[in-house]
């Protein structure tokens, strides 16, 4: 069964709603059948493997547990993810294509060759070839190129007039078929004919060749279209190729190794990794040193340095040490896995601005279809003579030349393309709307710690009252901190290991969110947290305010502790600014975006670090459930607002700007709240999403426009409003050869954004 859904239950969600007469039809929302009509019911099964659906381009509501075709517009489903590097090459329409239109190939040029020399020079025909004959000739190599190889045409077509799902190819198959059915009646029945467009022979000019042209021609563009798709996923391609396909594990105590594949490596074994090797899985080190190469996820490619205990990711190089690793995540749980799997459902999303394009394609088949019947009978009731022949000419040229192809695929390639290359940079887009609302972005709010500093935080000062022991004080402070999950705390408890220093038990532990912690040690009640924590319990900081200040103004974090409520001591703890910051800072600044920087921190400290990146505007003292309202006051004010941050605390303010960017190296809650994740944690990350939103939306606009004006264009004169003045009226065969490269075009133009610089 199929699933597709907004909820965050399961691995792709639930919400549902499929046919009962045709359950391969299934979409995420309610409605109708576009098979049968009937209304389409809610259902509940769940399944977990996303890679399992196939799903339309340009449709993606439309999913189903097989492939086929849209009932929408035709085209052929795709495979919602990909498991492997193999399953990715699955070209069996593409081969389709492609063995239709070489043998239509051979039989369309001779057509095509006889019925020029037929039209413009007879007297270049053999003696016995005579035109009847000529005529035999078209026919029975015309149809098989129209009835074979067009064929899928005309059950696409067909199936679009049956659920009244009007496309490409309603006007592909009323076009060809009207041209081969008039020649059929042509060829057979002349006399049925006005005398007017019967020759001296008796014969009435046939469009074998056209019909048989104009499917070539479409095959052609099938094909070409197909393979231009295909480069569309590369981004997903190159991923899988990543992942190495065997691992050294290791067997016994003494060292002995086996080659295994990926798919029986298990949840702790241990693995070998040699210089040049790739990490086979995502674990952690348990011996050696080695330096790697981990471009493919950062993006950078600036060389790691890896030791016992640090953290590896599948797929990354190994350069030059050997190390031993514990397999912690494997198979779909690894970073890989979960990357190929976010920009699959990300290049499958809908961009809001696909809803004009959607709309305009509902109503411009039917105009269509409506245009090549008024072309018909005006030329059929005013034209020249051959009037019918003229009238025929035209309304097949109208239907083949507005084939609203380009238009549907203009938003959904440039989408695929844009959130793939965003990928390789080390940006994971969630979906195509949030890649189009970070293009509007004009203001981003950036939380200070671990976003613009390195998020790794050490004690730099330690400041103790008269009266108090330095040791019992750092011992008391880190063990109290060793139960935070403040930022700052880890800085306190890896003082105190450095400083050989063995943590004490703590009783009552109790943390008063953005204000401080209390907790018992030694039946010592011991206060640590902000200068106004320690006030509203009426212990007094006076005598210490000045070197706190003195601290602050260094750009440092300052902790307050209290002892059996008698001030003890201050903690000075330096963030240092990632070196990334301010170059980051100072692009965003030129890209016209403001920056307005949060933090918990004192406004001494925190204007220290705002001036040293030229930051404006600065919220200090800030609590963690008001990031939210300083954002939603910003927007309040006009603003579209982007908010950058990492921590559990700014998930709410994640969630509530019009673009969350969670850091790669935070919390999975801040990463979940987000709609785009910087693998690497850097800002400069938010500068190259935002030049590619931009990019892809102006590619989008660039799609639309070509693909608006093509057909805006196409349609007029491919009914005949130049005849009148030029005497000119355009061939179906011409006619189809613009409507196929129409389509190749905005493919090939999407895939410019593969090589943008971002």
């Amino acid at each position: 069964m199929n699933t597709s859904c907004k909820d965050k239950k399961c691995d792709i969600g639930h919400n549902f709603y499929t046919c009962p007469m045709h359950p391969e039809v299934t979409q995420n929302t309610p409605g109708k059948c576009p098979k049968c009509g009937m209304a389409l019911e809610k259902e509940i099964e769940v399944v977990s493997k996303v890679s399992s659906q196939y799903t339309c381009p340009m449709h993606p509501e439309i999913l189903q547990n097989h492939p086929g075709n849209c009932p929408k517009c035709g085209m052929a489903l795709e495979a919602m993810a990909i498991e492997s590097a193999e399953s990715s090459e699955d070209d069996s329409e593409l081969n389709y294509m492609t063995k239709r239109f070489w043998i239509s190939l051979i039989l369309a040029l001779p057509i095509f060759i006889v019925a020029m020399i037929s039209d413009l020079a007879p007297e270049y025909l053999p003696e016995s070839m005579s035109m009847l004959r000529v005529q035999w000739f078209l026919f029975i190599l015309a149809s098989p190129v129209v009835l074979w190889a067009g064929f899928p045409f005309f059950v696409r077509g067909y199936q679009s007039i049956k659920t009244w799902n009007l496309n490409m190819f309603t006007l592909i198959a009323i076009g060809v078929g009207a041209a081969y059915i008039y020649s059929i009646f042509a060829l057979f029945l002349p006399e049925i004919f006005p005398p007017l467009m019967q020759t001296k022979e008796g014969l009435v000019h046939v469009y074998f060749e056209a019909a048989a042209v104009i499917t070539t021609l479409v095959l052609l563009g099938q094909m070409l279209e197909l393979k231009a798709r295909s480069k569309t996923n590369s981004a997903i391609k190159t991923l899988l190729n990543l992942a190495p396909k065997q691992a050294h594990r290791i067997i016994d105590e003494d060292g002995n190794e086996e080659n295994v594949s990926l798919e029986l490596i298990n949840v702790g074994d241990k693995l070998r990794i040699k210089p040049g090797e790739k990490i086979p899985v995502d674990g952690i080190v348990l011996d050696g040193k080695s330096n790697l190469d981990e471009s493919m996820i950062t993006g950078e490619p600036i060389l790691v340095s890896k030791s016992k205990d640090d953290s590896l990711i599948g797929a990354t190089v190994n350069k030059n040490g050997t190390l031993i690793m514990k397999a912690e995540r494997i198979g779909s749980d690894t970073m890989l896995a979960q990357i190929v799997q976010m920009v699959a459902l990300a290049q499958r999303s809908r961009a809001p601005i696909q809803k004009m394009a959607d709309t305009v394609s509902s109503y411009f088949v039917p105009a269509v279809i409506l245009s090549a019947i008024l072309s018909f009978f005006g030329w059929w009731l005013l034209g020249p003579e051959p009037r019918l022949a003229y009238a025929v000419v035209a309304a097949v040229a109208v239907l083949i030349i507005a084939c609203p192809c380009a238009l549907g695929l203009a938003t959904p390639i440039s989408i695929m393309v844009g959130t793939g290359r965003a990928a390789l940079s080390g940006i994971l887009i969630k979906d195509a709307k949030t890649l189009e609302r970070m293009e509007k972005v004009n203001t981003l709010v950036v939380d200070k710690t671990g976003t613009l500093t390195e998020g790794k935080p050490k004690v730099t000062s330690l400041i103790v009252e008269d009266g108090f022991d330095k040791k019992d004080v750092l011992r008391y402070a880190s063990s109290l901190e060793r139960s935070s999950e403040h930022p700052l705390a880890e800085a306190v408890v890896e003082y105190a290991k450095e400083e050989g220093l063995t943590l004490s038990n703590v009783e009552n532990f109790n943390a008063i969110t953005g204000q401080g912690i209390v907790g018992k040690i030694d039946n010592k009640k011991i206060v640590l947290g902000s200068e106004k924590f320690l006030e509203s319990l009426n212990i007094s900081t006076k005598d210490i305010s000045e070197k706190a200040n003195t601290l602050r103004k260094e750009g440092k974090g300052i902790i307050f502790m209290a002892i059996d409520s008698k001030f003890s001591a201050i903690i000075g703890i330096e963030d240092p600014i990632k070196l990334t910051s301010v170059q980051a800072i100072k692009e965003l600044r030129a890209e016209g975006i403001k920056v307005v920087m949060l933090s918990g921190d004192n406004e001494t400290t925190a204007n220290v670090v705002a001036k040293k990146l030229n930051i404006d505007e600065v919220h200090a003292n800030i609590m963690p459930d008001e990031k939210a309202k300083i954002i939603k006051q910003l927007q309040e004010n006009g603003a579209i607002v982007a908010m950058a941050g990492d921590g559990i605390n700014d998930a709410p303010a994640l969630a509530q700007a019009d673009v969350g960017i969670a850091m790669g190296t935070g919390t999975d809650v801040a990463i979940e709240s987000a709609g785009v994740t910087l693998i690497k944690g850097d800002l400069i990350g938010i500068v190259k999403v935002l030049k590619l939103s931009r990019a892809t939306m102006k590619n989008i606009r660039q799609n639309l426009f070509f693909a608006f004006i093509y057909n805006s264009a196409g349609v007029p004169i491919a009914a005949g409003v130049l005849y009148p003045f030029f005497g000119i009226l355009l061939s179906p065969v011409i006619a189809a050869a613009a409507m196929s490269f129409s389509s190749v075009s905005v493919i090939v133009n999407a895939l410019r954004l593969k090589n943008i610089k971002i």
